[in-house]
């Protein structure tokens, strides 16, 4: 299908297209990556009257380390995330997520602030974010501010983003050596959208404890959620497999999942609790910790 018709802009500066997001007000969407964007307008699922197309801003594609975070420009695309060899070793969690969006294509252009900003019901990025408890970088004409994911994320397709205003950045902390995450995904062929996704994130003790978790499901309700129980039950306990269990059961609690041609809204739920169990067996097996 053919989009409907829209004014498109082109600005090469940040102040520019803040400026030009301010003037057309909610009648504006940004283009960056595109990848969800384009095919939605084809289908007229979203019908703006002017896109704002932020590819020729400069200096919005880094990705560097900074106060303890990793900074990810808005312009950071998912393949400049999947083959950092630095990222690879260290970041576990998000190096797993930035292989398996969609497929190779979509990641070449595809870009993680996008994603977020997106906040499809079945996006990869918001479990991760919100397993490594992720900030998000939001700039308007009065200025910028800095939001945890939780706020960020509002509802199924909407953030926290208001009238006028940019993502510029999304922020991940910067793990220690005793962090370590893991994303596990099942889908029905490459480039799928997901049946169900679950991202964890792990901080041990030096005493071999769990100091901190995260956790972050996908696929299975009206947009990505945090296991806030699930994290509860591991904070302050040995690893073991009882305890993973009890974990990854609060995931299946919480999943509220459609039926489909992916599966029953049962089948999505117990594989809500299946993958935060293995997600946490591979984090911990990271760290050198094999659970029994």
């Amino acid at each position: 299908m053919i989009p409907a018709a829209f004014e498109y802009k082109r600005p090469l500066s940040l102040e520019e297209a803040i400026s030009q997001l301010a003037e057309h007000g909610y009648d504006a969407r940004v283009l960056a990556g595109g990848q969800s964007l384009i095919p939605a307008m084809r289908y007229r699922l979203a019908q703006p009257a002017v896109l704002v197309d932020i590819n020729k801003l400069p200096n919005m594609a880094y990705l560097q380390e900074e106060n303890g975070m990793l900074r990810i420009g808005a312009l950071v695309r998912d393949t400049d995330v999947e083959f950092n060899l630095d990222i690879h070793r260290r970041y576990h969690l998000i190096s797993d997520v930035s292989k398996v969006v969609a497929d190779p294509i979509v990641r070449y252009r595809g870009t993680v602030v996008g994603s977020l900003c997106h906040n499809d019901p079945s996006g990869d990025w918001a479990a991760a974010a919100i397993a490594a408890r992720a900030q998000m970088v939001v700039q308007g004409k009065t200025g910028s501010r800095v939001e945890d994911i939780d706020r960020f994320l509002v509802d199924s397709f909407a953030t926290s983003i208001g009238e006028g205003e940019l993502a510029v950045e999304a922020r991940f902390p910067t793990p220690n050596e005793r962090t370590s995450g893991a994303y596990e995904k099942i889908e029905r062929k490459v480039g799928d959208y997901a049946t169900a996704a679950a991202a964890v994130q792990i901080e041990l003790s030096p005493d071999g404890t769990i100091k901190e978790a995260g956790i972050g499901i996908t696929a299975v309700a009206h947009m990505a959620l945090r296991v806030a129980e699930g994290e509860k039950i591991l904070r302050g306990q040995k690893p073991s497999m009882e305890l993973i269990r009890a974990a990854a059961e609060e995931a299946r609690k919480i999943a509220d999942p459609n039926p489909d041609a992916r599966g029953s809204a049962e089948y999505k739920k117990d594989m809500a609790r299946v993958l935060v169990g293995r997600g946490l067996i591979k984090a911990l097996g990271r760290l050198g910790v094999v659970v029994a």
